[in-house]
């Protein structure tokens, strides 16, 4: 029965909460027992780990008896020492301890609170309740006691880490001891013999296969049969256990270790097969069968092809028993197979092998695989040259596979346009020897004497650095001279093959010219399926073109629009006729519509070139074309002088009458073409005669009444005409352009005349330093003067726009400014915006490959300036050349 109320004994505080921290309490002092148990006896552990190490290794059956006997006292007196050590160090802790630990643990320690009282005021009812209120709150800050974590640190007591030696100690003999040996230790102390002493003499031994092969190890002592087999390079490793010499072993499937018989641990290689015996007690014997480890092997599947075209291909197969580690195709030049005709006749000079590492597979076994190797060689010494490939593949032992084939023709890039294909074969005949220099020389400089109309002018000075580079030795040329020619012919072909086209209709002549080669030559299916897409893209990128150029709201005839869309269709039934042709292996009737294709083409530009308007011309227009004519002459000019410069510092190269004279003959040609056409052509350096008829023809040259005197002029007399003449016929036609300039009076117009005053200027200064012979100082004035004529152009486009539109020309406002047959172009091809800045209305490929010519000539320039066996003239000149850029 419940006690009555009023008779219920009242708990106090400090009661219930020690009542409460009975868990918290013993926890602590478990804690404190671990860390004096660990301060205290940490010697004692760390001692029993080291030796059940040494004993799991089998430390004691390598060791004397007495050695044994000496270790094993005194292990047995550090122990006894360690465990006295600890004992009297050790101290089990009390409750008031434990308490008073977990006490501190909190603030205000709230349990020795509870255990307090007042020592003043007891009686007083004030203070009774102060200190009762103060009694509830630590007991409940008593109630949220946590036992605290032990300090099991031991630094201070073991400075050296001693106790973890002795922890990796034990951890390595978990992992790679062997725990039952342990065991043994009795016997070891009562016989002092090692594990066999109780039983006896013992042996085991294993035979391990090389680590290459992938095979288990083997157990002599598991062996029940009379003989194995296992790989060659095996090793056979014997230990005996007992007195020494009890136990010996006799083979001869390799050389006896070189240890004394009498050791407990000998090893053996297999290198042949044989007999492996054991004497003694337990004594076993078997024979031994090798496994031999075979050679790899390699062979091509299939031929080495040009797959991708101007690319080696070849598949290849390896195999080993255990697999292949390497491989190598070692490619050498084979002369007797050769064509020794030409460039060839001679012998060639000796070179090392090309060697290609063989490409292995990452993942699965390389027992035996395929793979392919892809390597561009075309600008190998040994392309479309006879060679002899030997594949090699190495396996793990060492051991060698090799195979031989005789490749006919090595895989490389094959040339379809005669002027590449000419300079690849010249640049093969100084790689075979140095001894064809003279003659590569010679032929370089026939193809250069009268170069063709398409030959750009950026080839043709490559060539001629490279016939100066030819010519520079006196018995024969250096092998780095040899490179440089050989890389420059190579850049060379790659332009006119491929090529750096200013349009679209130039690409698409282009690769029909190309492909009409290729089936000439009996290219490859991959070659003909290539260039006819290139040619399918050309021909693409041609119709976009036109149809870009076929504006609405211009004055057409009426049937202009329909002939248009019928040849565009025609060209696509075409192109598609060509290349079922081409499938089906009729390349004569393909090579048939090819022509009737390349006609249709010259049909539609004569149709496009004659849209344009032949209205009257405005004075601006006027002047505009009169100053566009000036640039090209100065330019010209400045051609020429240069030219005149090289045939100073060069006697060797090709005379500048001659020179002029062929390509005035390809102005009077350019005479008998349309207007349209002649402003479109533009003109090579030199071509001053031609220019000079073209400008009488054209309507308002530079003033309102037709050509101006001055510029008929320069024309008649170019020819025979000095440079400081030529210059000074320049400058006065500039003058006249300038009397009659319009835009004067605006901010533009002004600014046009003074730039234009200033290339007077320098024209005039050229005349004077042309006068005196001084050509490279000359070139500088005539920069500046060209310079300043471009300035002048561009202002003098504002200022039309100006007076047209009272304003600042916009994008599209100065669209009427230019005749619209005769577009004005920059020095290096450019086509001029409207409004006389250069650059504005192009497109942005047009733009893009103007300026990566500009980096071409800057290139050329650099590379010239850097040979410094030239003369100092000249380097000086190209060195103020590049200071300006």
């Amino acid at each position: 029965m419940p006690p009555p109320k009023g008779t219920m004994t009242e708990t106090s505080p400090a009661e219930r909460a020690l009542a409460r921290l009975i868990w918290p309490l013993r926890l602590t002092r478990a804690g404190m027992i671990a860390e004096r148990a660990t301060r205290a006896f940490w010697p004692v552990w760390s001692l029993i780990f080291v030796t059940v190490a040494a004993f799991a290794f089998g430390i004691p059956a390598q060791v004397p008896p007495v050695a044994l006997w000496a270790g094993l006292g005194l292990v047995a007196v550090l122990l006894v020492w360690t465990i006295a050590r600890g004992v009297l160090r050790f101290r089990m802790p009390t409750r008031d301890e434990a308490l008073d630990r977990l006490d501190r643990t909190m603030p205000g320690r709230p349990i020795s609170a509870l255990l307090d009282h007042p020592a003043i005021g007891a009686a007083d009812p004030a203070t009774q309740s102060v200190w009762a209120a103060h009694l509830q709150r630590m007991e409940a800050r008593a109630a949220t006691a946590r036992a605290p974590e032990p300090d099991l640190r031991l630094s201070r007591q073991d400075p050296f880490a001693l106790r973890y030696v002795a922890a990796t100690a034990f951890a390595m003999a978990l992992l790679f001891g062997t725990l039952g040996r342990v065991a043994e230790v009795g016997d070891v102390v009562t016989l002092g013999a090692g594990p066999a002493g109780a039983s006896g003499p013992s042996w085991e031994g294993w035979v391990e296969p090389p680590l290459y092969t992938g095979l288990p190890s083997l157990y002599l002592n598991e062996i029940t049969a009379e003989g194995f087999e296992t790989p060659e390079g095996s090793r056979i490793t014997f230990r005996s256990y007992g007195e020494p010499g009890t136990i010996s072993i006799t083979t001869d499937v390799g050389p006896m270790p070189a240890e004394n018989a009498d050791a407990f641990a000998q090893s053996v290689t297999v290198e042949q097969s044989g007999s492996f015996t054991v004497n003694g007690p337990m004594g076993r014997s078997w024979d031994i069968s090798v496994r031999a480890d075979d050679a790899p092997a390699v062979a091509l599947d299939g031929e080495v092809e040009g797959q991708p075209p101007g690319q080696m291909q070849f598949a290849f197969t390896a195999t080993d028993d255990y697999g292949v580690t390497s491989g190598t195709a070692h490619i050498r030049l084979d002369p007797d197979r050769a064509d020794r005709r030409y460039g060839l006749a001679v012998d060639p000079e000796p070179r090392e092998a090309l060697v290609l590492d063989l490409p292995m597979p990452f993942r699965g076994s390389r027992s035996e695989f395929t793979e392919v190797l892809l390597e561009d060689l075309s600008e190998h010494p040994f392309a479309n040259l006879p060679v002899s490939m030997v594949l090699t593949v190495t396996d793990e032992a060492g051991q060698i596979g090799t195979v031989s084939y005789d490749i006919p023709r090595l895989p490389g890039r094959r040339f379809f346009d005669p002027m590449a294909n000419a300079l690849i074969e010249m640049r093969r005949d100084i790689l075979w020897s140095r001894e064809n220099a003279t003659r590569t020389a010679r032929i370089l400089r026939a193809i250069t004497w009268s170069p063709e109309d398409d030959l750009d002018e950026g080839v043709y000075l490559q060539i001629r650095s490279a016939i100066r580079r030819l010519e520079s030795g006196v018995d024969s040329i250096s092998t780095e001279t040899r490179d440089q020619v050989a890389e420059i012919l190579w850049n060379a072909a790659m332009e006119l093959e491929v090529g750096d086209l200013d349009d679209a209709l130039e690409r698409l002549r282009r690769a029909q010219e190309r492909l009409s080669e290729a089936m000439q030559q009996g290219a490859s299916d991959e070659e003909i399926a290539q260039l006819m897409q290139e040619l399918r893209e050309a021909m693409d990128d041609y119709m976009r073109q036109l149809a870009e150029n076929a504006q609405p709201g211009e004055d057409r005839p009426d049937d202009g629009g329909e002939r248009m869309e019928m040849s565009m269709s025609d060209l696509e039934e075409m192109m598609r006729r060509i290349e079922e042709l081409m499938q089906e292996g009729r390349m004569a009737e393909a090579q048939e519509m090819l022509d009737a294709l390349q006609q249709m083409l010259e049909n539609m530009e004569m149709t496009q070139g004659g849209e344009g308007g032949d209205g009257p011309q405005t004075p601006g227009e006027q002047a505009m074309e009169g100053l566009q004519d000036t640039l090209r002459d100065q330019q010209d000019l400045s051609d020429d002088a240069f030219r005149e410069l090289q045939d100073r510092l060069n006697p060797n190269r090709p005379q500048q009458g001659q020179q002029q004279g062929e390509q005035g003959q390809q102005g009077q040609q350019g005479q008998q073409g349309q207007q349209g056409q002649q402003g479109q052509q533009g003109q090579q350096p030199g071509e001053q005669q031609g220019q000079g008829q073209q400008g009488q023809q054209q309507p308002g040259g530079g003033g309102q009444d037709g050509a101006p005197e001055g510029q008929a002029q320069g024309g008649e007399n170019g020819e025979g005409m000095t440079l400081s003449q030529r210059q000074e016929a320049l400058r006065r036609l500039l003058e006249q352009q300038q009397s009659r300039l319009p835009g004067t009076g605006t901010e533009a117009g002004d600014e046009a005349q003074r730039q234009l005053d200033r290339a007077g200027r320098a024209m005039e200064q050229a005349e004077g330093l042309l006068e005196e012979g001084d050509i490279a100082g000359a070139l500088d004035a005539q920069s500046e003067a060209l310079e300043a004529l471009r300035e002048g152009m561009t202002e003098l486009g504002r200022a039309l726009a100006q007076e047209q539109t009272g304003e600042e020309p916009g994008q599209g406002q100065a669209e009427g400014n230019m005749a619209p047959d005769r577009p004005l172009q920059d020095p290096l091809g450019r086509q001029a915006g409207n409004s006389g800045s250069f650059g504005s209305d192009e497109a942005m490929g047009d733009v893009e490959d103007s300026s990566r010519r500009a980096r071409e000539l800057l290139d050329e320039l650099r590379q010239r300036s850097a040979e410094q066996d030239r003369p100092e003239v000249e380097l000086d000149y190209l060195r103020r050349l590049l200071d300006q850029f």
